[in-house]
């Protein structure tokens, strides 16, 4: 709540209003400006407005776009599956990159290869995204091996089911990596630290004495303590994909909430606004709410209980 009134009087408190640019067109009169001024009490003082948006809200209804002439809601959910869609095919490519690489630059420690690793994690932490999606762009032109923007090819319409798939897993490539480099070089040297303080724990030293050997030593007791840190991370990992595309979504031309709420914000289109901010703290919780849950399944000493 304290976040939604924020950004409801941070887009109230610039100057202007979407319906400046309407009052130079000949085409809507002032009686139709007016009727959506009554509306939605867009006359009314700013506390009045965000007090009636948000009992529509508890009633289901997240306001009117009036630059898409649609429902907020309805433009939302058309762009939502599109983030989603990135957002999880860069989670995916995150974690699977960042925990492996971060073993095994733990078990290297010290080694020319960890060293190496140490470096390259650096250089991707320091490398902007919106540099590197134009870099790939402007690779991919001179070489021709992927698509250079958008989600879908000019015939996606004619492919089959499986066309379709293929055609829009190359469109992901770009923005996925993009997307998934610097939290790759995040989380890889969160799991090395990890893996690095079990390792120096007494209990793997009593495992060595008893004879087990190196790999369960490993992958079945280190390797499960090490991880347990990083599920907590992955609430905050996944809302910090989804505000972090909308800047790739935009180089790389990715039709979803991020070119979106930019063309809001700069229409002033309050509502949507509204509605993408909010739906962004609803997958905050329940990315919140997926981590304790996994938490509580990979870790044994943690117990629900009923009060």
């Amino acid at each position: 709540m304290v976040m939604s009134f924020f950004t409801f009087w941070l887009m109230h408190a610039t100057p202007g209003n979407f319906f400046d640019s309407l009052k130079l067109n000949p085409q809507i009169s002032a009686a139709t400006i007016a009727s959506y001024e009554q509306m939605y009490h867009l006359k009314d003082p700013f506390i009045v407005q965000y007090g009636h948006w948000l009992l529509n809200v508890c009633r289901g209804e997240f306001g009117y776009s009036f630059y898409y002439n649609v429902p907020a809601a309805h433009i939302i959910v058309s762009r939502l599956w599109n983030t989603f869609l990135l957002s999880l095919a860069s989670l995916l490519l995150t974690w699977g990159l960042a925990i492996p690489l971060g073993v095994w630059a733990a078990l290297r420690h010290g080694r020319l290869a960890d060293r190496v690793m140490n470096v390259l994690s650096f250089a991707a932490f320091s490398v902007p995204s919106f540099f590197l999606a134009i870099l790939l762009l402007y690779t991919v032109r001179q070489w021709g091996i992927l698509p250079l923007g958008g989600m879908h090819s000019a015939g996606y319409d004619d492919l089959s089911w499986f066309g379709k798939v293929i055609d829009v897993a190359r469109h992901l490539v770009i923005p996925a990596v993009v997307l998934s480099l610097a939290s790759i070089a995040g989380l890889q040297r969160l799991m090395r630290g990890n893996m690095l303080a079990q390792l120096r724990q007494q209990y793997i030293v009593a495992a060595r004495a008893k004879g087990l050997t190196e790999g369960r030593i490993i992958y079945r007791h280190a390797l499960r303590n090490a991880f347990n840190p990083m599920v907590t991370l992955l609430g905050y990992e996944f809302a910090s994909l989804l505000s972090g595309a909308a800047l790739v979504e935009i180089v790389c031309s990715w039709p979803g909430l991020g070119a979106l709420m930019l063309t809001a914000v700069r229409s002033k289109d309050v509502y949507v606004v509204m509605a993408g901010m909010l739906m962004g703290g609803v997958l905050l919780l329940l990315g919140n709410l997926l981590a304790d849950f996994l938490l509580l399944r990979v870790d044994p000493r943690i117990k629900g209980t009923r009060t």
